[in-house]
């Protein structure tokens, strides 16, 4: 390689390398101010709010790291880490898999079975405290 191009190419190496590592410069939030001999609108912008329509429920509906199940009344209990079925007696649901309390657990991928029966260990750690198992 010829030393013009190695120069050439060290420069726009050196040059690239400069405006990478710059900062941003600081913004700042005051007003720019309007220069001299012009006019000055007579009021600033401001953006719209938005206003809430509904307020928001008193907890949480979902959890934010699990999935609901799928087509079914639920809520998301955080104390027992599982959305609880609401047309189901003590069944849940958590992580593609339903749970079941009938004097035991048992457990199924299907909202209606068939359930295969585990002990507490088969369980969320918040299903077996609250069933005291």
């Amino acid at each position: 390689m010829s030393a013009v191009a190695r120069i050439t190419l060290l420069s726009l190496v050196l040059v690239l390398s400069a405006c990478a590592v710059q900062p941003p410069a600081p913004q700042s939030s005051e007003p720019i101010p309007p220069q001299p001999g012009t006019s000055t609108p007579s009021k600033p912008y401001k953006a719209p709010q938005p206003t809430p329509q509904h307020p928001a429920p008193a907890g949480p509906q979902t959890s934010a790291h699990f999935a609901p199940p799928p087509g079914g009344n639920c809520h998301w209990d955080s104390k027992l880490g599982v959305y609880v079925l609401e047309d189901q007696t003590d069944t849940f649901y958590r992580q593609r898999t339903y749970y079941r309390w009938s004097d035991g657990w048992s457990w199924s991928t299907a909202r209606n079975g068939p359930w295969q029966g585990t002990d507490a260990t088969g369980v969320p750690p918040g299903l077996s405290r609250q069933f005291g198992q």
